[in-house]
């Protein structure tokens, strides 16, 4: 196991669901066999590869990079020439790979594909963050994740320099719109949920979208209000109202955020801004793996 990056916590890159996510991404690649490298390189053949940072970036899954040729041939070996969660300038050399050069050849592009995109994630992640520098308000992410990827890509976003939010539905009550209606309004359902939450430790966040709603919310008494889709200057009223009324309860600001806004919206002075632009929408990140030498043996 490896240090998780941002919550002390151990991040198991050998957990049984991550080997089995390269087992199958393997397979969806390979299929049959990878023709190419079997048709056009020697069986014993050995080589050396670099991998390549094409852009600025934010470095996240490496290990899962290098698990993708094991995977293939434990023999492989890769030397990582940076931390996880480090910059990292554009032309750096990120890790060497030696060994086998069919396993170099074969696993390739599945472990460039987890490793730009994980990395992309954890690089948007840090431009967020950035804006958020010298602010007491932190970066959330949301479950707006790839199927299967959320483990990842949360810890992604902690590579970044953000934080995460629920993992799954059974981390927290986030009572939404829909919850309101289907349970006949916003005192209904928190009184619900906190009956609920109470049982099992967990806290009560509720979403609103205008003040009248809002007022109803702080008079139910959830532990945190979501606000949704206002102006930077409408959320700063309604952060004030929070304060005023009910100290304790925590405030995250959500919809609309952009790299362009988020500095404004931190200084509507909410605890938390919730992105889910950072797993949904990050672009990946430009790598490029280069073998420098190959020998038959």
């Amino acid at each position: 196991m490896s240090k998780d990056i941002g919550n002390g916590e151990e991040f198991d890159w050998d957990a049984p669901e991550i080997a089995s996510l390269v087992r199958a991404a393997i397979a969806e690649d390979v299929g049959t066999g990878d023709v190419t490298t079997t048709a056009t390189v020697a069986e014993t053949a050995r080589a050396r590869a670099r991998l390549i940072a094409k852009q600025e970036l934010i470095l996240a899954g490496l290990p899962l990079f290098e698990r993708v040729f094991r995977q293939i041939d434990p023999a492989i070996r890769c030397a990582a020439h940076f931390a996880e969660g480090a910059r990292v300038a554009s032309g750096a050399t990120v890790a060497e790979i030696n060994g086998s050069a069919r396993a170099i050849l074969t696993g390739e592009r599945t472990a460039l594909n987890f490793l730009a995109h994980l990395s992309g994630v954890a690089t948007l992640a840090a431009r967020y963050a950035e804006k958020l520098r010298g602010t007491p308000t932190q970066l959330r992410d949301t479950r707006k994740t790839t199927p299967l990827f959320r483990r990842l890509e949360k810890y992604a976003v902690r590579a970044g320099g953000g934080t995460n939010h629920r993992f799954g539905l059974a981390d927290g009550v986030l009572i939404k719109e829909n919850h309101i209606a289907a349970a006949g309004g916003i005192a209904q359902a928190v009184s619900r949920a906190r009956e609920v939450a109470a049982k099992r430790g967990l806290a009560v966040e509720i979403e609103v979208r205008n003040e009248d709603e809002l007022r109803q919310a702080l008079i139910a008494g959830p532990d945190e209000v979501l606000l949704d889709n206002l102006s930077p200057a409408e959320a700063a009223r309604m952060v004030a109202i929070v304060r005023g009324e009910r100290p304790g309860c925590r405030v995250e600001l959500s919809g609309g955020v952009t790299l362009e806004n988020v500095a404004a919206y931190a200084r509507a002075g909410a605890d938390f801004i919730s992105v889910g632009a950072l797993t949904h929408s990050a672009p990946a990140a430009d790598f490029s793996l280069l073998v420098e030498w190959a020998r038959v043996e």
